[in-house]
């Protein structure tokens, strides 16, 4: 992998950081809006799943940094209730649900990886019928959710729900925050408690991920630069788009992100059979 010190190489670290930013947190697929930038240009050098996974460290950085104050808080209370034993106090309850809603998503990325072909999932094709059914479920859910619950209603059970359904989000172009926000509304929560909570139990898996593509990054000295500038970008506007969106979802609905991933799926199928966009993964 040559010239990646080049400013054009920087650009597109820049660019795919923009749009890890942005598209992580809302609900519409990171992994499909940077297959349209990696495939679309033939950014094939920084296209590589290592390096686009690895940009997400800025994501999780944002998640921390914004919702510090929760984290710090659950992390506290939770280790009191658990010196005091007590099980029914909320902090531990949703210590315990994020704690136990990783498990899933964490046992289906593993056996992802032992049981199928590496890129096996990650088609143009696939990920736009996953945006598709993503648009549905979440149609789903904004039509027949109640939102009538607080982040104070908040059990264990919860967690255990949303960590299944953040499995969902193991198909490329389905989105992390798309389903355990869907899941977390079809449990009758209020739209930015869901957004917050599912952002908070996405937190560790997101970590996890990230960790385990910086061991392939790190065989790669010459992504350095090109790295720490994606994180950069990646980090300014994952945090922008977490305070828009709950923002946005304090006084609107989901409606119009379920239009867009039904167009964006539809979209991506027929650059499909136009010959547009490239079928296969890499």
């Amino acid at each position: 992998m040559s010239g990646l010190a080049a400013p054009a190489h920087w650009l597109q670290a820049i660019i795919l950081g923009i749009v890890q930013g942005i598209t992580e947190f809302l609900p519409i697929s990171s992994t499909a809006h940077l297959l349209i930038f990696t495939k679309g240009f033939g950014w094939n050098e920084l296209g590589e799943k290592y390096f686009v996974d690895a940009i997400q460290f800025g994501s999780v950085v944002a998640v921390l940094i914004y919702f510090w104050g929760d984290v710090r808080q659950i992390c506290t209370g939770s280790w009191k209730a658990f010196q005091t034993k007590d099980w029914q106090a909320e902090d531990w309850k949703i210590f315990v649900g994020i704690a136990i809603g990783i498990v899933p998503a964490l046992a289906g990325g593993l056996a992802i990886k032992v049981f199928l072909p590496e890129g096996t999932l990650e088609t143009t094709s696939i990920i736009g019928f996953a945006s598709i059914l993503m648009a549905l479920l979440m149609g789903t859910a904004e039509n027949v959710g109640k939102r009538i619950r607080g982040f104070e209603d908040l059990e264990i059970r919860d967690g255990i729900l949303v960590g299944l359904g953040q499995m969902i989000a193991l198909i490329p172009g389905a989105s992390r925050s798309g389903s355990t926000l869907t899941t977390a509304l079809l449990l009758g929560f209020e739209r930015d408690t869901a957004a917050r909570y599912s952002f908070l139990l996405g937190l560790p898996t997101l970590a996890i991920a990230t960790l385990y593509e910086f061991k392939e990054t790190a065989k790669h000295p010459e992504l350095i630069v090109p790295l720490l500038i994606g994180i950069v970008s990646t980090f300014i506007f994952s945090y922008i788009s977490i305070a828009w969106l709950l923002n946005f979802l304090k006084k609107q609905s989901t409606w119009v992100f379920v239009w867009y991933r039904l167009a964006f799926g539809i979209a991506l199928i027929v650059a499909v059979i136009k010959g547009i966009l490239p079928d296969a993964a890499t």
